[in-house]
């Protein structure tokens, strides 16, 4: 396999491409619009991973770099799985300075719980103190301005 190589910044990032995989093939944001993935990157540390000049995994934490990150949009596209691209991905970003300082980093996963566990993620550990506001759909909703 050719070298992989991770960015970090939203001006690295191939949004199209990103926008793309997140609105038709990801379980968790299909249909979502360009404007919203575009403003999520903006306000978010993205990394991706490159082969060859193109973007074949990215990711993201929205933090605000000293208390708190989410990580979220994880992906690697399907014809590049297996290589150990998200593993590189999740060294990378774990190599941040800030990340090691973070009180909590969470996420949601449906199928990848064994590879983040490598990086320290595990269940919650109180998971009763913990409240949501689920709008699975809100990013389908038109805006109304």
């Amino acid at each position: 396999m050719n070298h992989i190589e991770i960015k970090s910044g939203i001006e690295q990032m191939d949004i199209v491409a990103i926008h793309h995989f997140l609105s038709h093939d990801s379980y968790w944001a299909k249909g979502i619009s360009f404007e919203l993935v575009k403003a999520s990157l903006e306000n978010s540390f993205c990394m991706g991973a490159f082969l060859d000049g193109r973007q074949v995994g990215f990711g993201r934490v929205i933090t605000d770099y000293h208390t708190f990150g989410w990580l979220a949009d994880v992906y690697v596209l399907p014809e590049y799985r297996g290589r150990g691209i998200s593993k590189e991905m999740m060294r990378f970003m774990t190599e941040q300075p800030w990340v090691g300082k973070l009180r909590r980093l969470m996420l949601n996963t449906l199928d990848a719980h064994e590879l983040y566990r490598g990086y320290g993620f595990n269940n919650l550990t109180n998971p009763v103190m913990l409240m949501e506001v689920y709008r699975p759909d809100v990013h389908l909703a038109k805006s109304s301005s």
